[in-house]
C-alpha cells in the first residue's frame, strides 16, 4: 500500500499574510502552479489561490500592491495528515471536489501538499481520482 509520504510533494513555498498579493501572484508565475499554503510560522492559516486574487482583487480593482495576502486568502483550508493513507487523501478529495490537499505533521504544521497530479504520477491511479474530483458544476438559474 502506497504511503501519503511517498506521493506528496513535500516542503510547500509558503507566503505570510502581510505579503502583497502581487508578490504571491509573482510566485505563482515564477512555480506554475495556482495555490500557495499561507503560514504564522509553519502553521497554516489559509491558501491564497490564482481565483482568490482574481475575485477578491482584481474584480474588485484593487491594487495587487496594496492588498494584503491575508485579506485574499481563502481560510477554510482542506488538509490531511502526513500518516493519512493515500486513500483516505483521495476520499477527501472527491468528497471536497478538490485537486490538492495540503499535509500537516501531527502537531498541525505543514509539511507538504498532495495533488491530484501527485497521485496520478507516483500512485497510478489517475483515471478513477481525477473522476471522482470532477464532477461538472451545474448552471446557475
Amino acid at each position: 500500500m502506497t504511503q501519503l509520504p511517498q506521493v506528496m510533494t513535500p516542503g510547500a513555498t509558503i507566503l505570510r499574510t502581510h505579503e502583497t498579493v502581487r508578490h504571491a501572484a509573482e510566485m505563482m508565475a515564477d512555480l506554475d502552479i495556482g495555490e500557495l499554503p499561507v503560514c504564522d510560522g509553519r502553521r497554516l492559516v489559509g491558501v491564497i489561490t490564482d481565483r482568490d486574487i482574481t475575485v477578491r482583487c482584481t474584480a474588485r480593482g484593487v491594487s495587487p500592491d496594496n492588498a494584503r495576502v491575508g485579506d485574499a486568502m481563502t481560510e477554510r483550508v482542506l488538509w490531511c495528515y502526513q500518516d493519512d493513507s493515500v486513500e483516505s487523501a483521495k476520499a477527501k478529495m472527491a468528497d471536497e471536489q478538490v485537486r490538492r490537499l495540503m499535509v500537516l505533521d501531527r502537531d498541525k504544521q505543514l509539511v507538504g501538499v498532495v495533488s491530484l497530479g501527485d497521485l496520478a504520477v507516483k500512485a497510478g491511479d489517475a483515471g478513477s481520482t481525477l473522476a471522482s474530483v470532477s464532477s461538472p458544476a451545474q448552471p446557475a438559474r
